[in-house]
């Protein structure tokens, strides 16, 4: 699934390190004072910023990334993973999927953040992290590595699918529903997930087929059968 499994492993530990910082510095501070600066200024930055078609931009990426077009994509892929047999690729993203929401119900609850005060639309849950940053990530590129073989082409969709999420989540910004470290950490997770699963499950498969052949090699053969025969 992966052409350097392992190298990805590596890269699912920064991210994943990465990932825990921000929510230790998110989660460890009572006031939030160095993290709310950050995001205070940033926020202000993204409103400073807004012009109508931009808004209208983010707006439609903002949709891009809800459920309404996250879970219909995410069920078409699964679905024709299925019908091609492609198990090790439907079971990591299945598993991408189901841990990711998960985990986006279980911090919101942790955390109980406030989204920023006069947010462009209508919001119903706490504000870290960002869901559609987790998401967005999680189905752009864990739809990419499960389904297009290593090599330029995928390289260059891991690209765009990367710019996706990260201006699908710069858009919840933009608007004012999120910030910034709601997005950071929630595609940092994403990202983690979607590319740690393939990389595990595929490391998983590789050490048991390595552990059949070392076994099958010493297995002495049947009595009353020729070696050859096996």
């Amino acid at each position: 699934m992966l052409l350097n499994h392992r190298r990805a492993l590596r890269l699912v530990g920064v991210s994943a390190v990465l990932t825990a910082v921000v929510l230790l510095l998110v989660g460890t501070d009572p006031n939030r004072g160095f993290v709310q600066h950050v995001d205070d200024w940033f926020l202000d930055v993204m409103v400073s910023a807004r012009v109508d078609p931009l808004v209208s931009l983010a707006k439609a990426l903002a949709f891009a990334g809800s459920v309404w077009v996250n879970w219909p994509i995410r069920v078409v892929v699964m679905v024709a993973l299925g019908v091609r047999r492609r198990w090790l690729q439907l079971s990591a993203f299945l598993t991408s999927v189901v841990t990711s929401e998960l985990l986006i119900g279980f911090l919101k609850g942790v955390y109980e953040r406030p989204r920023p005060v006069g947010g462009l639309l209508a919001t119903h849950s706490w504000s870290f992290p960002s869901g559609h940053a987790v998401a967005g990530a999680v189905t752009a590129v864990g739809i990419v590595i499960v389904t297009l073989p290593p090599g330029p082409r995928r390289w260059r969709w891991e690209v765009y699918a990367s710019v996706f999420a990260g201006l699908m989540a710069l858009s919840r910004t933009y608007l004012g529903v999120h910030w910034l470290s709601d997005v950071l950490a929630g595609t940092l997770l994403g990202v983690t997930l979607a590319v740690g699963w393939p990389a595990l499950l595929q490391e998983l498969r590789e050490r048991r087929a390595r552990s059949t052949l070392a076994a099958g090699a010493v297995v002495p053969p049947p009595a009353g059968l020729a070696p050859e025969s096996l």
